[in-house]
């Protein structure tokens, strides 16, 4: 197997003198093989992540990740990057938190410049509910070690000058404020990831559709998938595919309690720089940064019915941006560039699920919902862990299935006030 070529200033220096000849692709394309110990299907962020650290931190490469379309073209590229740990429940912020320490050095551990930004996320209290909650939220962090503060709205118009934060309709009475938070290129994630599982000898194959899931034996377990390329055996299974769990789980025979949903965003022509924090407005359900090419990234709520569509919805669209420009009104005279729409999983509890399933050796990771960007890193080494072990570490254990049947929900919907 050739060794991939290191990205550096050297490389890039030395490649512009010889006009850009040398360069390789960053993943090879090849055709499957007959059986490898690990298929995962989907090869969005998060499949791309399971395999990476089954590379890394279990040493198993004979892995193969299976997308039926192109690789991150899925949520992966759909969103709007923000990352993020100040969640109130002790096994959100733990595999939340996770995820943002590993964003920290991803760009060094890939070497691949995921553009991560800790620019500072802030949660705004627009009601006297928000302040108490956020409060408590606050609190909850200090013990859980993430870095987090309330902070009042006179520091939250010196962070962030171009908020209007009298109201009148939705005041900013003060902020949930987390510095280390921040965004991250979500393409050049899923290309990173990528580019390292194939330097580990793992098949990337894309265009590759599974059709049906075998099992074998008497105790039904796994053993392959039939896909638009062939057939495929392995002695493992792993699930990665967001909004479109409940269909290929049920190529397998079970059901999951996960419902898919169209997210919507958008963005606006590009302007000057004039705002370097994440700012999320729960109240209204929405949410805007600054790219880096000066576009005001907008995100809002989920569509009120179930869909599979990735198109704009215009009256979600209507209703985001008609309540952000009370809290920032130089963005009323700015044309939207485009906007589109995520197939996101729902789970009842609005947490995700990281677990064994009916089916021997099939593990499903799934349910992130809004979230799931922030997530990739921290989803990818728990759910890495359950493949490789066959049973859940720390960080995935309390996200397990069996939470519904037993009634231990982490629902954080309700106790932080917004589920993403």
């Amino acid at each position: 197997m050739a060794v991939t070529k290191r990205y550096s200033v050297f490389a890039i220096a030395r490649e512009a003198m010889r006009h850009h000849q040398g360069w390789e692709r960053a993943w090879r394309s090849p055709a499957p093989k007959a059986k490898y110990d690990v298929v995962i299907v989907g090869a969005g962020g998060h499949g791309l992540a399971t395999a990476y650290y089954l590379g890394k931190n279990f040493g198993i490469t004979n892995v193969a990740i299976l997308e039926k379309g192109w690789l991150g073209g899925g949520n992966t590229g759909r969103n709007t990057t923000i990352i993020r740990s100040n969640y109130l429940q002790d096994p959100s912020a733990a595999i939340y938190e996770k995820s943002r320490s590993l964003y920290e050095t991803m760009s060094q551990d890939l070497n691949y410049n995921v553009m991560f930004s800790p620019r500072g996320v802030m949660m705004l209290a627009q009601t006297e509910h928000e302040v108490r909650g956020y409060r408590r939220t606050a609190h909850a962090n200090a013990l859980q070690g993430v870095e987090t503060q309330f902070i009042g709205p006179e520091r939250v118009k010196e962070l962030c000058p171009i908020i209007h934060i009298e109201g009148p309709r939705y005041p900013v009475l003060g902020a949930l404020w987390q510095p280390r938070g921040g965004t991250a290129r979500h393409d050049a994630v899923a290309w990173g990831y990528a580019r390292a599982c194939s330097e580990m000898g793992m098949d990337i194959i894309q265009q590759c559709e599974v059709t049906a899931i075998h099992r074998s034996g008497a105790d039904g377990a796994v053993s392959g998938v039939s896909t638009t390329k062939g057939e495929i055996a392995c002695d493992k299974l792993s699930i990665v595919v967001a909004g479109h769990t409940g269909q290929v789980c049920g190529l397998a025979g079970f059901r999951m309690p996960i419902e898919a949903m169209p997210l919507q965003a958008l963005v606006s022509e590009p302007i000057k720089p004039c705002m370097d924090v994440v700012v999320m407005a729960n109240t209204v359900h929405g949410y805007m940064s600054q790219s880096d090419k000066g576009e005001m990234v907008i995100g809002g709520g989920t569509d009120g019915y179930n869909a599979f569509t990735q198109r704009g919805s215009f009256h979600h669209i209507e209703e985001t941006v008609r309540a952000l420009i009370e809290t920032f009104p130089i963005i009323s005279r700015l044309k939207m560039l485009r906007q589109w729409g995520g197939i996101v999983d729902m789970t009842g509890d609005r947490s995700p699920i990281l677990s064994k399933t009916p089916v021997r050796n099939i593990f499903v990771n799934c349910g992130w919902g809004t979230g799931g960007f922030k997530a990739i890193p921290g989803s990818g080494w728990a759910m890495a862990e359950l493949v490789a072990k066959g049973e859940p570490g720390a960080l995935a254990a309390p996200f397990s299935m069996d939470r519904f049947r037993e009634g231990r929900f982490i629902d954080e919907s309700v106790a932080a006030g917004v589920a993403h």
